[in-house]
């Protein structure tokens, strides 16, 4: 009979297997972008390429970029682990699911400031208060850690520290597990005052597309969260209302449709919530959005995302293979009722998901987390087993795909943002050999358009979410040309 930590082994191993094998399934046909493709960029933006690539002699460069795209690859998924810990820092901070003492909000960090976690003021009350709640939550996490039973975000975080080597059953592994929870917090408020200083910066330039473009690379070094929430969706729906209005798409026109990075809601870092199970928002919104303004008919659409995550492509083919016998996927959808929301958003958080699933009861709210409103959809099977996931990398990889089989619409936010000009690039490449001629690519970000390039902006949607200070998105969208 196996032990305990035997049979959970087993399970794991298990599951990976099952993983693996539906990656091998569906990624057949994802490849790297070969030098050729990449070689007018390459050219480009010679003065801006990494060392490896700038310096090559012209003979060595297709052999150098072969190496380099794979090595880079391999470090681009490494950054996974860096925002699988911001993710934790989140939870860390917001969740209800783990402690009774009340959450840490970005107000309370604003007000606080990031050294008051690594080298405190004594003489300031405020500081010692701050890291009394901090310190707080930290003993209740770790505790919960011991015995996380069913909540899947304590077993994720279980899972990320055990591959870190700590041991959160053994006192030395709850010493290091706070010291280092305690330094990848640190490090996380310490990134956060630096992209403030950066905005600030393009701010005082006083020129918002200047702004618009710095804000696009913002988190070039920065760990990829999967992190997401309802509000880029919005956006593009406001986004696909002009572009229907502009006749760059037309009734029922929409058949193809792809979402890069679909996303994963653990929790997110604009205060976000533990109290429902980790969910995706993206397709559904964009499906939902598509057949309200009678841009696709539901009989007559295929479904795509591509995403380099394990752990939110594994999401997505559970939801699949669960619609296929028959069972919806619930999205629970909270609203703080703190006054600031626009009207127009509020609307669209009422709306959303009626064209494709059914009000259901939502999720309890803990008392802790005082005025907050949810609702509930439960998305119809039929809708959530169109969805095919695919594991890829799209700065750097790219379907191989007919011209019949080429996209009509893609969807790209809080994606290309983590990334440099040069890979902006490379990704944009990719993106235009997957949509037809006249398709389209949405994004909230400004990217480089070469001479080369098969992209080019025709349109922009700025959307406000809230009376916040830059709560909001700025939705460009990119039309793919006529092949020569």
């Amino acid at each position: 009979m196996l032990n305990r930590t035997a049979l959970l082994s087993f399970i794991v191993l298990m599951f990976a297997a099952q993983s693996i094998e539906l990656r091998a399934q569906s990624d057949a046909h994802i490849r790297y972008t070969s030098y050729e493709e990449a070689r007018p960029i390459l050219t480009a933006l010679n003065e801006i390429l990494p060392s490896e690539l700038r310096f090559a002699d012209s003979k060595d460069l297709p052999s150098r970029w072969s190496n380099w795209i794979v090595n880079r690859d391999a470090e681009i998924r490494a950054r996974l682990t860096r925002g699988d810990e911001d993710s934790i820092v989140n939870l860390l901070l917001f969740g209800t699911s783990f402690t009774q003492n009340p959450r840490i909000k970005l107000s309370d960090l604003a007000q606080a400031g990031p050294k008051n976690l690594s080298n405190p003021d004594p003489a300031a009350p405020e500081a010692v208060s701050f890291l009394k709640s901090v310190q707080t939550r930290v003993d209740d996490f770790i505790k919960a850690l011991e015995a996380p039973t069913k909540n899947e975000r304590l077993l994720f975080a279980r899972q990320l520290l055990y591959k870190k080597g700590f041991n959160p059953s053994t006192i030395q592994g709850r010493k290091s597990i706070e010291a280092y929870l305690m330094s990848n917090m640190s490090r996380v408020f310490n990134e956060q005052a630096s992209y403030a200083r950066v905005l600030e910066s393009a701010k005082l330039l006083g020129d918002p597309s200047a702004e618009f473009a710095e804000r696009s690379k913002l988190f070039a070094t920065r760990g990829l969260s999967s992190d997401t929430s309802i509000f880029p969706n919005f956006a593009i729906e406001r986004a696909l209302i002009s572009i229907k209005n502009q006749g760059l798409l037309t009734p029922g026109t929409v058949h193809r449709i792809g979402i890069i990075g679909p996303g994963l809601d653990f929790t997110d870092k604009q205060d976000g919530y533990d109290f429902y199970p980790q969910q995706t928002i993206q397709p559904f919104a964009l499906v939902d959005s598509l057949l309200r303004l009678e841009l696709a008919r539901p009989n007559e659409l295929q479904i795509s995302t591509f995403d380099l995550s394990e752990r939110v492509n594994d999401h997505l083919h559970r939801a699949v293979a669960n619609a296929r016998r028959g069972i919806a996927y619930t999205i629970q959808l909270p609203r703080e009722d703190d006054g600031t929301w626009k009207p127009e958003t509020t609307e669209y958080w009422q709306r959303f998901g009626e064209r494709i699933g059914t009000p259901t009861t939502p999720a309890a709210v803990p008392a802790a987390l005082g005025k907050v409103t949810v609702r509930a959809v439960r998305i119809k099977p039929a809708f959530v087993s169109l969805i095919k996931p695919e594991n890829a990398n799209i700065v750097l990889q790219r379907p191989d795909i007919s011209s019949t089989q080429r996209f009509d619409l893609l969807i790209a936010t809080n994606i290309l943002v983590y990334y440099d000009v040069f890979e902006q690039s490379l990704a944009l490449s990719n993106i235009a050999s997957m949509l037809r001629p006249g398709g389209l690519l949405l994004s909230n970000n400004a990217l480089l358009e070469l001479p080369t390039s098969r992209m080019r902006s025709v349109g922009y949607e700025t959307v406000e979410y809230s009376t916040k200070p830059s709560d909001g998105d700025h939705v460009v969208w990119y039309r793919r040309t006529a092949d020569n």
